[in-house]
């Protein structure tokens, strides 16, 4: 019989997990060409502004495999509802049996992004961090930051939106956290402040610029994750000491580094 899990009951599973460790492990998988992850799947709207991606995979010599969708429809705020949505669907790795479906809403792709880049910044950030730059307001803004905070020591932050009242919804919320936030509509700003910045937007020009980011710094890109998504000025790239791809062969065909 199919097992189907509510947003409710993953959440609370959820609260009993290490996710920031679980996603460490899946990168340390994948890197040792354990895991299989063919290439993604999309669907990209433009009235209104929308899209949905479709991945899968597994873990070699594991017992299940996982199809995902998971979208977000940028205008949903006028009706009241989550930018983002989806759900996920286990497989038997052994008999290909549906075993469960998750109802998380897009939740666990929320939570897992997050959980990277909180892994990206317990290995690559600056050993001591000033401020934080959050270029984003939105739910994964939240996230990220909130993430940032298991393996983050700063609590001094600066964020970037699109509108004073985005961003100070944004400072409201965190600073009742336990943050100590300064907003900004311009970019700028955030590049000339902090030395870990991370990107969080579905922006398809670049909103850091290379001639405004301070050596030293670290960034974690993650908006960018289609072919016409681009939140970085090339040049910021072209002088990074490095760059890290979560997934080399997807990054050639999307994001910053494509």
């Amino acid at each position: 019989v199919t097992k189907v899990y509510s947003l409710s009951q993953i959440s609370n599973a959820l609260e009993n997990i290490d996710v920031v460790t679980c996603i460490e492990e899946g990168f340390i998988a994948y890197s040792r060409n354990e895991v299989v992850v063919p290439p993604v799947g999309e669907m990209l709207f433009e009235d209104p502004r929308g899209e949905a991606h479709i991945k899968y995979g597994f873990i070699k010599n594991n017992d299940y495999f996982v199809v995902k969708i998971a979208s977000g429809f940028y205008e949903n705020f006028k009706f009241g509802l989550p930018t983002n949505s989806g759900l996920m669907l286990l497989f038997s790795q052994k008999t290909g049996e549906l075993l469960a479906v998750l109802l998380d809403e897009g939740q666990l792709t929320a939570v897992r992004t997050a959980a990277a880049g909180a892994v990206v910044a317990k290995y690559m950030a600056p050993t001591t961090v000033h401020r934080i730059g959050i270029i984003g307001a939105g739910d994964q803004a939240r996230r990220q930051l909130l993430m940032l905070g298991s393996v983050i020591a700063c609590r001094d932050v600066t964020v970037w939106g699109v509108s004073q009242e985005e961003v100070d919804l944004y400072k409201q919320d965190m600073e009742t956290l336990g943050y100590s936030v300064d907003t900004t509509l311009d970019p700028a700003v955030v590049a000339k402040t902090c030395n870990l910045i991370v990107t969080v937007t579905p922006a398809r020009h670049p909103l850091l610029h290379n001639d405004k980011v301070r050596p030293g710094t670290h960034i974690t890109a993650i908006g960018a994750d289609t072919p016409e998504k681009q939140e970085l000025d090339p040049k910021i790239l072209a002088r990074a000491d490095i760059v890290v791809a979560d997934s080399i062969e997807q990054c050639q065909s999307r994001g910053e580094i494509y």
